[in-house]
């Protein structure tokens, strides 16, 4: 697997997430309509999709750069995996 490189931004980020899907949550419980909850949804996906490139992008540029990681093009297919496995 890739390297762990993860930072209070993307620490942040994935927070904020769990903060929206509370509010979903919220928004199920108190019977909004349906519309609402699947915009805060599409919100929620948008934004771990957008953390997930992220982490991807940051671990693959340490690769990138480490001269000790010998296995790099195995890495390297990992990370294409993770991001292509939609």
């Amino acid at each position: 697997m890739l390297m762990k490189k993860y930072d209070k931004k993307m620490e942040n980020r994935l927070k904020r997430a769990n903060g929206q899907l509370s509010g979903v949550l919220n928004m199920m419980d108190s019977g909004e309509e349906c519309i609402d909850v699947v915009r805060q949804l599409t919100a929620v996906r948008s934004s771990l999709d957008s953390l997930i490139g992220l982490i991807v992008a940051e671990n693959l540029k340490e690769l990138l750069l480490d001269n000790e990681v010998t296995d790099k093009e195995e890495k390297l297919e990992q990370a294409i995996k993770l991001i292509v496995k939609k």
